[in-house]
């Protein structure tokens, strides 16, 4: 039993609470009686809310269930079936023409265009990283990439053959985006917006900066013509400091390691060592970037990511606040809470550095279901300003259109928190398993990998932007675009993720720094706010196309392809389940089936879990069958890890391993579980082994 403390009626534990008061509380000049008398106050109105919002969700899902079972055999008329989904109050009314008013939105949010680190909070190393990923050197992402067409470099120090391959991909980029580029440095006419620095020339394409630094006594520069030592780029513009899905936070000592780190970010000291290369090093948050004008001023800009928060959504709670009837605080108002009252100390500038520029605390929430759920999060972060004195719309949102009671009402969700909203964005895992799980009951559904060609994906991507777009987000707000999931296939990323901006999304998800470098490119290649112009003027996608649900109908499986397709899913269920239960892992580079390293967290779960409970569900496959798959796969994630000194075998350890044992709960209860999710398994048997 954890030691708590009482604070108004609440069982608080006790390291949290000294943690909140004297860390927290103090330098706000909040008094810690008045804060949790709110506190507590606040749970009381809106706790039944949050639980109710849960009900809702049950209620629907039982109706859509009832539905296809007593449609069963029949094909899906879409009229129908849209009559069903309004009849049920599934969907909703449009909420008619409106644009969103959302004041203070820091630029790289709303008028700037470029990439998006999402990091985990429990690793301070990774966290700081990400908020460092503001500028990055296109010289070293190429160098050390596939993203360079030539051979590898050759170990034993630097290559200076493929170093010469790098610097000519370069030259060739900065002659497409800023052509007369070589006559700034020599003080010529460039038509390009510049300022030439004693350190060389920074210029500005498409809002995103380009530093040419000139250094001739480098070891670079000495042998260039022009002496550019190297071309670092703004990169990462924004940054997700993830509470959710890449984390494992089970209890008050998981999530106190994460509010710290919060707070360290956002006060400015936070700093990690390490070894590496037989040294220590330390990690710390960068300073502002400087230049000193040929004229003797000074030019300053940002040295970090501008970050958002994301906290978990209304699903869980967490034992390290209990209620006064004993019941687990919804960890979601928990996170709303604490991760403001942090933001707010940047608000009224206690940190080293500023995060927002005007004054704002970014907070994106995910997977909510519908507009009822959005006026929720909106009525909580109302009562979170009031709670910490903060003026109105303070606390922004980002809505995660992850859920397909979400994408189903779009326009509504928005409207709800039309006064701070700053991002929509849409992801293809989450997603695709409340696909799944809504329609569980309707019938099997296609294989996995078909999915990101079905006619529902279309319409969802571009929906997601039109209807933003049509609410005024372009200026005000993010419109993002999912993870590029392999961070060891550049090259495949370069050719690949420009869709992104194309589509119109001012933002994307990389998996690491030097991808937020090469993605930069893309933005200065695409100018976004032009793009969205011209979407703008085109008709949204219908709604019977994002409503299509994806059943393999008339399809027999071969016994071939069913066991591929089962060793696929439970290969990577297996492969991040293993270290989220055993290592408390929430996201890491972890091997697929082919061995190709993909960075992966909890919406890999879903996605898989789902699909196999589908099809046991409907009889494309046995348990048996899917036991043998578990089985052979186990050993094949076994070998994977046989490299880590802290990694628990799961091969002929089948009673004794929690991991193995939480893996098959996932896919044999699949079907009840709420919407589909894996929180309340995973923290169960996360709980269990600590």
């Amino acid at each position: 039993m954890a030691d708590r403390v009482e604070r108004s009626g609440l069982g608080v534990d006790a390291k949290l609470a000294g943690f909140v008061e004297d860390e927290v509380l103090a330098p706000l000049g909040l008094g810690a009686t008045e804060f949790w008398r709110d506190f507590a106050a606040l749970l009381g109105r809106l706790v039944p809310v949050n639980r109710s919002l849960l009900a809702e969700r049950d209620a629907l899902q039982a109706k859509i269930d009832e539905w296809h079972l007593a449609r069963a055999g029949k094909s899906l008329d879409a009229g129908e079936y849209r009559a069903f989904l309004t009849g049920i109050g599934y969907l909703v009314p449009e909420p008619g023409d409106f644009a969103v008013t959302t004041q203070n939105v820091d630029a790289e949010i709303a008028t700037m265009a470029g990439p998006q680190l999402v990091v985990p909070v429990l690793n301070a190393r990774f966290l700081l990283n990400a908020a460092n990923a503001r500028w990055g050197s296109l010289y070293d992402a190429y160098y050390g990439t596939d993203a360079l067409d030539a051979p590898p470099a050759r170990p034993g120090g630097y290559d200076a053959e493929r170093g010469a391959a790098v610097v000519g991909r370069v030259r060739q980029f900065l002659d497409e985006t800023i052509p007369g580029w070589e006559a700034a440095l020599s003080g010529g006419d460039c038509p390009h917006k510049h300022v030439v620095c004693e350190s060389g020339v920074l210029f500005k394409n498409n809002g995103l900066h380009i530093d040419l630094v000139i250094d001739r006594n480098h070891p670079v520069g000495k042998t260039d013509p022009l002496g550019i030592a190297d071309v670092i780029l703004e990169s990462a513009l924004t940054t997700i400091v993830d509470f959710e899905d890449s984390v494992a936070a089970v209890d008050a000592e998981d999530k106190l390691v994460a509010y710290r780190n919060w707070l360290g970010v956002i006060r400015g000291d936070l700093a990690e060592s390490f070894e590496k290369g037989g040294k220590t090093l330390t990690r710390s948050l960068a300073a502002d970037r400087e230049w000193q004008m040929v004229d003797g001023r000074q030019f300053t800009l940002p040295g970090r990511s501008l970050l958002f928060v994301r906290n978990v959504g209304h699903l869980m709670t967490n034992p390290a606040i209990l209620l006064s009837d004993g019941s687990e605080i919804p960890e979601g108002i928990m996170d709303a809470v604490i991760t403001s009252a942090i933001g707010a100390h940047d608000v009224k500038g206690l940190g080293k550095f500023r995060n927002s520029r005007t004054g704002g605390i970014y907070i994106v929430k995910p997977k909510m279901h519908g507009p009822e759920e959005c006026t929720f999060t909106n009525t909580l972060f109302d009562a979170v300003e009031d709670l910490l004195g903060l003026p109105r719309h303070t606390v922004k949102v980002g809505v995660m259109d992850e859920e397909r009671r979400t994408s189903a009402n779009l326009a509504a969700c928005i409207h709800a928190v039309k006064d701070r909203i700053v991002f929509i964005n849409t992801g293809f895992l989450d997603r695709t398993g409340d696909e799944i799980h809504t329609s569980m009951r309707a019938g099997p559904m296609i294989r996995k990998g078909a999915m990101k060609g079905s006619g529902w994906i279309a319409a969802y991507e571009k929906r997601n932007v039109a209807i933003g777009l049509a609410h005024g987000l372009s200026g005000r707000a993010q419109i993002g675009k999912g993870m590029w999931a392999a961070p060891d296939r550049m090259g495949a990323m370069m050719a690949e993720k420009a869709v992104h901006p194309k589509a119109g999304a001012n933002t994307a998800w990389v998996p690491s720094p030097t991808a937020a470098t090469l993605h930069a490119m893309h933005y200065h290649q695409i100018d976004v706010f032009d793009v969205q112009k011209e979407i703008a003027k085109q008709s949204i996608p219908g709604l019977d196309e994002l409503l299509a649900i994806p059943l393999a109908t008339g399809v027999n499986f071969s016994e071939a392809e069913v066991r591929e397709e089962l060793d696929n899913n439970a290969q990577g269920l297996l492969g991040y389940v293993v270290r989220w239960i055993d290592q408390g892992v929430g996201c890491s580079k972890v091997p697929d089936i082919t061995d190709v390293g993909l960075m992966e967290d909890r919406a890999t779960l879903r996605i898989s879990s789902q699909h196999m409970a589908n099809w046991l569900l409907h009889g494309v496959c046995t348990k048996e069958q899917v036991m043998d798959s578990l089985h052979r796969m186990a050993a094949k994630v076994d070998a994977q890890n046989a490299g880590d000194p802290l990694y628990e075998p799961m091969a002929g350890n089948w009673d004794s391993s929690m991991a193995f044992e939480a893996a098959c709960e996932l896919v044999f209860k699949g079907v009840e579980q709420p919407n589909g999710y894996t929180e309340p398994v995973l923290h169960a048997w996360r709980q269990k082994k600590k």
